[in-house]
């Protein structure tokens, strides 16, 4: 025998489910501090029934179960099972594997398990017996208890001993034996004791029985004497129930006078409030007209304070212009008198201009005619250095622009060169690129159709999963409906099957008689087990049993006597007994006629089933009982036969013979007669739902599992989406690179051969260029001789001539003259200026006289508006002090009506109160009566039944 594994799932640290398996050999655990190394020989300590919680290093044994984590919840129950090979048969047990399990949970149950069945602590402690194996056995060496065994009480080493010995079990075995014997023993000492009490009462016994024969005697004597109390009770009963009728009949006529001063007095409550209304309205029309009026008038004073700030704006306005005018009126005048000194200062200026303009005049003449000549000649000399210049420059240029446009030529040339190379190479590149284009093109088209096609499948699973969540969820609430449905009818059910169980809604005296059934098989049961009704009857037949309804029905008259004898012994009360073989029905219905009028359903006891023992009974009971539609039907038939029938309705109203009704709200719920067919109804309800329940569960299992493939299905597609919409990103990116370099490319192609022509346009410009350059440079050359010959002879003719002479003179008077001609601008300048300053001036006076002259007028007009205004306010002024009287007349009119309504309203309530009493009054009345009338009837009955078991 040798341990085969070990597992453990929620004992301390192993949250998760662990199984440890040993093989042949020597098998260790390592680990460091802390890991749960000793948590496996503590578990087996526990499975082997270890009770102490202090052995397994805890305060208490819940301590045993896993505690949860700040990341893992706690669990509910801790698990050890060690498997043991039996190969030997070492344990008394005839398996070949033994497994023994203990489970315990945080609510304190627990168990042992051997094999996976049930068994006791003590089963598991024998099966270790003389094994070594056990909570306290020597196989299992913990921390600490080789000191311990070594120093510890010879009693304690005594019992390792024992185990090893092989005698444990035969002293485990002689202790409980001793132990039974002891009980044994204890049980016998009491037998004697009773014995001995018993032979002491054997003489008291002898007396009670003499007493008990007298009661018996006295019995019949009291039965006597009860008949007797019954008639005269009967009596006093009669006698209450016609004074119960009398003031019945009070009470409706004084209900009725109540109800007629009550509906009189509601009817003028109703016209004062309708009235009250009338002038609520008409309030509320007069106190609007005032808030309108007051909103008017303080509208319109509002617009005279803003016409009044109007007014001294403009009064500010007109101050402003005022100062204004004054301050133009004096810069005019000062302007007038700048301009009168410059218009004096002008005219000096003017005389000593014409002076000096006549004395320069002669001068100049004279000068002009000698300098003439000299700048005739200058002017030839300097024209032809001039020309010679330009000739000479225009030369350089020439030379310099032959020199350019030859190197132009050559490196137009070898631009040429390059140009072809690179036209070349961008057509190669073109033809390359169009083909990528081309393929690119037809792959984006085959995926853009891919992805078409992709997204339709990605659309129909989206819709069957949308349709699936909406069959879950139709599912799920039919479900909840159902289980609620279920949860309500079951705790129904219970309720109605306790009341039944416990006989509720029946006297006190019924439910002990009914208590003694099962000791009793006399005791059939209530009158209503033994019948059965259709739902629609159910109130009649009720209304038509009466109190007959909670009888009990025995199967002779001893079993009656008997239980009489019991609820008179115990004080429970009374019962009336149904003996099946003294009830006969004798009194049979004799008006067949009555059956076939309109309304009548038939006789009570023709609407009910039963068995066929119980039919003389369900005859006696309700053979002559008229079962009638309706109220009016029955009034007709009650009429009809004299008041000699007994009917009911199925609402439950009944007509007594001799007149007396009896109706109104059915009060009573016990329902006595459809609890069994409520129990079956609901038996089938329960039944039905929890066939539902359990479709609607299958239904939903399948749906998840449609979903959880739908979801799968979905996910692989979108996989595939994905895949393809990176790839038609990568096909798109890569035409855009290929359309914007094939875009580059056809701008390169125009450049160069834009490029390309210009040069060809260049070259031959610059040919025809070099072409008249070189023919401008010989007519230059020629130029240039003509103009030395020529410049050299005016030379000559220039010296001979003396031109200095009066020209000094004349420069100084014209000097002067610049001078006088500088101030007179200045002059004329500043009466310019001064002339448009009074011109702004006098714009600025004339516009601010109109001002003013709008200013005065708006005034004018404003004061004008302010007098309406006021005229418009004292109006307003008045009509509200008219409207404020009128509402003060109607407001106290309508307190005048409003008190009158006040006492109506308490006239009223004072009525309804009284009729409420009266109401409460009929109905206790009412209720008495037939509650008497019961007791009379249930009285007879018992007398009557009391007569023939006599």
């Amino acid at each position: 025998m040798y341990l085969k594994s070990i597992e453990v799932y929620g004992f301390k640290s192993f949250a998760n489910k662990i199984i440890f398996e040993f093989k042949h050999g020597i098998t260790g655990i390592v680990g460091p501090n802390g890991s749960g190394k000793s948590n496996v020989a503590d578990a087996v300590r526990w499975v082997l029934g270890e009770q102490s919680a202090k052995q397994l290093r805890g305060a208490k044994m819940e301590d045993v179960i896993f505690s949860g984590t700040e990341n893992r919840k706690p669990l509910g129950f801790a698990y050890v099972a060690i498997t043991l090979d039996n190969s030997d048969h070492s344990l008394d047990i005839e398996y070949e594997e033994v497994t023994v399990a203990r489970r315990v949970y945080r609510s304190g149950e627990s168990e042992y398990l051997i094999n996976g069945s049930s068994c006791r602590l003590k089963d598991v402690q024998q099966l270790f017996f003389d094994t070594g194996i056990g909570k306290e056995g020597y196989s299992i060496i913990g921390q600490g208890q080789v000191d311990r065994i070594l120093s510890g009480k010879p009693e304690e080493r005594r019992e390792l001993l024992d185990e090893a010995a092989g005698i444990v079990k035969y002293k485990k075995n002689k202790a409980a034996t001793e132990k039974t014997l002891e009980q044994e023993r204890e049980k016998l000492e009491r037998v004697t004791d009773i014995l001995s009490e018993l032979e002491q009462q054997v003489k008291p016994l002898e007396q009670q029985s003499i007493v008990a024969k007298e009661y018996l005697q006295l019995k019949e004597q009291l039965k006597n004497l009860d008949s007797n109390a019954f008639l005269l009770e009967i009596d006093e009963m009669k006698q209450e129930q016609k004074q119960l009728e009398e003031k019945i009949t009070v009470v409706t006529d004084q209900m009725n006078a109540t109800n007629e001063g009550f509906h009189t007095t509601k009817n003028e409550y109703e016209q004062l409030e309708t009235k009250l209304n009338e002038m609520n309205q008409s309030l509320d029309a007069i106190k609007n007209s005032i808030s309108e009026a007051k909103v008017t008038r303080e509208k319109k004073e509002g617009e005279v304070k803003v016409l009044n700030e109007q007014i001294n704006t403009a009064k500010t306005t007109d101050a402003h212009i005022q100062n204004r005018l004054n301050q133009l009126n004096t810069s005019l005048e000062e302007i007038s008198k700048e301009k009168h000194e410059l218009q004096e200062k002008k005219a000096e200026i003017n005389e000593k201009l014409d002076e000096m303009d006549s004395k320069t005049d002669s001068l100049e003449e004279n000068l002009n005619q000698h300098n003439q000549r000299l700048k005739i000649i200058a002017k030839e000399i300097e024209a032809e250095k001039e020309a010679m210049m330009s000739q000479l420059n225009e030369d350089s240029n020439v030379k310099a622009k032959m020199e350019r446009y030859e190197g132009l030529t050559e490196h137009i040339n070898l631009r040429k060169v390059e140009l072809n190379q690179r036209l070349l190479q961008l057509r190669s590149e073109e033809e390359s690129n169009e083909r990528k284009k081309t393929q690119e093109e037809r792959m984006l088209q085959e995926i853009e159709e891919k992805e078409k096609k992709q997204n339709q499948k990605v659309y129909e699973l989206k819709e069957q999963l949308a349709q699936n969540q909406e069959h879950q969820q139709i599912n799920t609430t039919k479900l909840d409906t159902a289980r609620q449905e279920v949860l309500r009818s079951k705790s129904k059910l219970e309720t109605i099957k306790n009341m039944e169980e416990r006989y509720e809604g029946y006297g006190n005296s019924i439910k002990k008689v009914m208590e003694q059934k099962k000791s009793n098989a006399g005791i059939i049961g209530v009158v209503a087990d033994i019948i059965k009704v259709k739902k629609e009857y159910e109130l009649a037949i009720e209304t038509a049993l009466g109190g007959s309804i909670q009888n009990i029905v025995t199967d002779n008259e001893q079993t009656a006597k008997a239980m009489i004898s019991f609820l008179k012994e115990h004080k429970y009360g009374r019962a009336t007994f149904l003996p099946l073989t003294s009830i006969t029905n004798k009194n049979v219905f004799y008006n067949e006629k009555a059956l076939k009028e309109e309304g009548v359903i038939g006789l009570a006891s023709s609407l009910v089933e039963t068995k066929e023992q119980f039919k003389p009974l369900t005859e006696y009971l309700l053979g002559r009982t008229v079962v009638v539609d309706h109220i009016d039907n029955g009034i007709k038939l009650s009429k009809k036969y004299q008041y000699s029938l007994r009917i009911v309705t199925i609402e439950g109203e009944s007509f007594n013979p001799g007149g007396s009704m009896t109706g109104g709200a059915y009060k009573n719920t016990s329902n006595l007669l459809g609890r069994r067919r409520e129990i079956k109804d609901l038996q089938e309800s329960i039944q039905q739902l929890e066939q539902v329940v359990e479709s609607s569960k299958q239904a939903l299992i399948q749906l998840k599992n449609e979903k959880t493939q739908l979801n799968i299905m979905l996910e692989e597609e979108n996989k595939k989406i994905q895949e393809i919409q990176l790839n038609k990103h990568t096909i798109v990116l890569e035409l855009n690179q290929v359309k914007e370099k094939q875009t580059q490319l056809e701008a390169n192609l125009a450049k160069l051969k834009g490029e390309n022509n210009d040069l060809v346009k260049q070259m031959e410009e610059i040919e025809t260029v070099k072409q008249d350059l070189v023919e401008n440079r010989a007519k230059i050359s020629e130029n240039q001789e003509a103009s030395q010959e020529k410049i050299a002879k005016l030379n000559e003719t220039l010296e001979k001539e003396n031109y200095n002479k009066g020209n000094q003179t004349l420069s100084e008077m014209k000097f002067a003259f610049q001078g006088l001609n500088q101030e007179n601008d200045y002059l004329l300048a500043n009466l310019k200026r001064i002339a448009k300053e009074e011109e702004k001036f006098i714009e600025e006076k004339e516009e601010l006289l109109k001002q003013n002259q709008g200013a005065k007028n708006e005034i004018l007009e404003i004061e004008k508006n302010i007098t309406q205004m006021k005229e418009q306010i004292e109006t307003l002024s008045n009509q509200i002090k008219e409207q404020t009287a009128t509402l003060e007349a109607k407001l106290a009119e309508k307190e005048k009506v409003t008190s009158q309504h006040k006492e109506f309203l308490t006239k009223r309530e004072e009525l309804q109160q009284q009729l409420g009493k009266l109401d409460k009054e009929n109905f206790r009345l009412q209720a008495q009566l037939e509650k008497t009338n019961q007791i009379i009837e249930q009285t007879s009955s018992y007398m009557w039944e009391e007569y023939q078991m006599t």
